[in-house]
């Protein structure tokens, strides 16, 4: 069969690769306003989340409902849109990001959406520049839904102040967790100047699946995703 598929052309990275297309090509297209924040995220380079992850994102918020949402890593503001387009209208989202000039790019796109009236009622984006590590402990839950999407090393320095701040039931996606497949290669594999983030982001994905509080499913979606429930019982 292995035979039969290199002679054809079906080898298993390119028939995954057809899956993928053919799995996005089944999505949902974003509205005008987030399509264009994409398009000029895409042409500074900035890395915004893929098409896979957003479909997931906008299961889990139609899915859970959220009504206070968190999310760690703002970037220029397109994830936080994101969420506040397919959140429900009354949810508050809360975003930090510790990079001025990305932070002021946020803004920047916050206040184009609020002149350009895309959201029915309030905006709901409470925008909070700094660094995680010292904005986490300042901040008060319980929050229903956190998206972890900044510094990859930082995961696990972050994980204990969102425990914390995570409701019984609420829901933690941890995003890019792959690293572009880095993550499965040996450390001695990966450059030496990636070997800290390397071991961080395993050591942050064992405390995950092995926290007794959490419930922990690893994703492939984008750039892979760990999907956490913040149980009730424990």
């Amino acid at each position: 069969m292995e035979d039969l598929r290199e002679t054809f052309g079906h080898t298993d990275t390119m028939l995954e690769e057809r899956i993928l297309t053919f799995m996005e090509s089944m999505g949902g297209s974003n509205t005008p306003f987030l399509q264009e924040r994409e398009k000029e995220a895409l042409a500074e380079g900035i890395p915004i989340i893929r098409v896979q992850t957003q479909g997931l994102i906008r299961f889990l918020l139609e899915l859970c409902h959220p009504k206070n949402i968190l999310e760690v890593g703002a970037a220029t503001g397109f994830s936080s849109l994101f969420l506040r387009t397919y959140a429900d209208k009354e949810a508050r989202i809360t975003t930090i990001e510790r990079d001025p000039e990305r932070a002021m790019e946020a803004r920047l796109h916050y206040q184009q959406a609020k002149e350009a009236e895309v959201f029915a009622g309030t905006d709901g984006i409470t925008l909070l520049e700094g660094d995680a590590a010292k904005l986490l402990p300042t901040l008060e839950g319980p929050v229903d839904f956190l998206f972890m999407d900044a510094a990859k090393g930082q995961y696990g320095a972050f994980l204990p102040e969102v425990l914390r701040l995570l409701a019984p039931g609420g829901v933690l996606l941890s995003d890019n967790i792959f690293q572009d497949g880095e993550i499965l290669e040996s450390r001695f594999a990966v450059r030496r100047r990636d070997r800290t983030i390397h071991r961080r982001m395993r050591d942050y994905l064992y405390q995950l699946t092995h926290d007794e509080r959490l419930q922990t499913l690893l994703l492939q979606e984008g750039d892979g995703a760990a999907l956490s429930v913040r149980k009730k019982n424990v």
